[in-house]
């Protein structure tokens, strides 16, 4: 990942050791085993960082009403008034050097073989080498950066072209993928991470905004709209599998 810094390269390795035809996902999906994407949040202690400081609170995680796109996957533009438009907001209000993340882990995936993943997001916020970022490991141990945002392939979103962009990512390719999952291997565990402060600009923020707003989470070509039960909740839990 060449343009993924030394800086946020230490916090990585940090946050890992420590624990088609798209598909909309129906409200009933949660109940029926499909899959979701459950927001969390990772400020390290003293011993998770050394020889960095430990973490700040300056990381959220959380699925919000009016945030994003259709959860029904009908236009923008042409919405029903009473869709709840929940989007995934990733925030880190700091400098990336601080031993925290806001993420999401995507469950209900385990033993598939990752063919793709992806997400929509909101023109105007971070879009960066190194996150948002799609945190894999296989079934055979190894840890994947899929991702981040920036190495992804751009199409203007469905839903709403002008104001959002899908990002598609193959496990395979090694431009995409550090290091490209290995054939025959399946999914292990699976996370979404944003660890990159407000001191990591990108084209999208020039200035740095410090935060993404995401929607319609693509896993094997499945698309996840919302959090479980319409909404997930900020879990400051370091035991995940980052």
């Amino acid at each position: 990942m060449k343009a993924f810094g030394l800086v946020a390269c230490a916090l990585t390795l940090v946050l890992s050791s420590v624990a088609s035809t798209l598909v909309f996902a129906q409200d009933g999906d949660d109940k029926n085993g499909g899959p979701q994407v459950i927001p969390f949040v990772f400020v390290g202690t003293a011993s998770d960082c050394a020889p960095a400081p430990a973490g700040s609170n300056i990381v959220t995680a959380v699925w919000l009403t009016g945030m994003g796109l259709p959860d029904n996957g009908s236009s923008n533009i042409a919405a029903s008034n009473r869709d709840p438009h929940f989007g995934l907001l990733l925030s880190k209000n700091g400098l990336t050097a601080d031993c925290s993340a806001a993420g999401a882990s995507v469950t209900r995936v385990e033993g598939t073989v990752p063919t793709e993943f992806g997400f929509d997001y909101r023109n105007g916020t971070h879009c960066g080498a190194g996150a948002p970022r799609f945190n894999l490991v296989t079934s055979d141990n190894v840890l994947h950066f899929v991702g981040g945002c920036g190495n992804g392939t751009k199409t203007p979103a469905p839903q709403d072209p002008a104001e959002w962009t899908r990002v598609l990512f193959d496990p395979a390719n090694p431009g995409q993928a550090f290091p490209p999952v290995a054939p025959g291997t399946t999914i292990k565990s699976l996370s979404i991470i944003y660890d990159e402060g407000t001191d990591t600009a990108g084209i999208e923020d020039p200035r740095g905004v410090g935060l993404s707003v995401l929607d319609n989470i693509d896993v094997n070509g499945q698309i996840i709209p919302r959090g479980p039960q319409g909404n997930g909740k900020n879990d400051n839990n370091d035991n995940h599998d980052n």
